[in-house]
């Protein structure tokens, strides 16, 4: 039989695998504050992102699109990315590789239960079986932790609270995207020049390889967000599901075996029952999609 690769599945594996090495891009930013990273994310990543739409001319597309609730709606979802970039900024930059990492992997089943909880979804019985066993390994990491693993659930929970805003918004994700940088992109800027005003900035005064990344950040920001959404359209949620483990997968051996991160007998613990429940959420999406639709799950096997 002759193999037929789905250019969706190259776009989406090749947008995970790079924030999988994202790490590597801002660990060599670590002497810039995380906030002024942040900033220089939005700031580059909405002009990027604006440059696209002027010679694509939609910019007047997009303009007739906005509505109050819309405004509101991606204000929203900008301020919740903004959190999840400085947060995942800040853990790289401190040493916390493998606890980022930690938060993208239990992102599906935070994702999960805040569809239960917001969009009134309901879970398959072998559903609650992987949730309940995120939930142990996320309580045995806080007490071999002496603490809640934080930074993890914040880097879940904003972008799981992002991804609901998203799945109720009506626009495709250029213009989506362009929108959240747009609305929190007055406030970087506006931090930028303070910053240099008071002698703080890094943008300039440093190497010049790292104004050069400072200034790249929009790219590397957007880049992967276009390559997800031309593979997230061809497809199907499952396939999706299961790429989206290369990013964490990635940024764990990154923290472990790169960098050196510390994982010991409780991490490793803790990280086994949520890989435990991931397998399992991931083998029933597959069965149920199987089941539901056997022509499309039998076109996924052959692609």
């Amino acid at each position: 039989m002759r193999l037929k690769t789905n250019p969706g599945v190259i776009f989406a594996a090749a947008a995970y695998t790079l924030w999988g090495f994202f790490p590597i891009y801002f660990k060599a930013l670590k002497a810039v504050p995380a906030p002024q990273v942040l900033a220089h994310r939005i700031v580059w990543a909405f002009l990027f992102l604006l440059g696209v739409l002027v010679v694509r001319r939609e910019v007047g597309a997009l303009r007739r699109l906005l509505t109050p609730r819309i405004l509101v709606s991606y204000l929203g979802a900008g301020v919740l990315l903004a959190i999840n970039w400085l947060a995942y900024v800040w853990g790289v930059a401190a040493g916390y590789i493998v606890e980022t990492s930690l938060g993208y992997f239990i992102n599906p089943l935070v994702s999960v239960v805040l569809g239960v909880l917001f969009l009134r979804e309901r879970l398959r019985p072998w559903q609650w079986l992987p949730v309940g066993l995120a939930a142990v390994g996320v309580a045995y990491l806080t007490v071999g932790y002496g603490r809640l693993p934080w930074l993890a659930l914040v880097l879940a929970f904003s972008f799981g609270l992002y991804g609901l805003l998203k799945k109720l918004a009506p626009l495709n994700a250029l213009h989506g995207l362009t929108l959240e940088t747009g609305s929190v992109f007055l406030p970087a800027l506006g931090y930028l020049v303070a910053v240099e005003v008071t002698g703080q900035a890094a943008f300039g005064h440093g190497p010049a390889v790292q104004t050069l990344l400072l200034a790249l950040t929009g790219v590397v920001t957007a880049v992967p967000l276009l390559l997800f959404a031309g593979g997230a359209r061809r497809v199907p949620l499952t396939t999706l599901g299961l790429l989206q483990y290369i990013a964490p997968s990635l940024q764990f051996l990154l923290g472990v075996f790169v960098y050196g991160e510390p994982f010991g007998l409780t991490q490793l613990v803790g990280f086994s029952l949520i890989w435990l429940a991931l397998a399992i959420f991931s083998a029933e999406g597959v069965l149920a999609q199987r089941r539901q639709n056997p022509v499309e799950a039998e076109a996924l096997g052959d692609a």
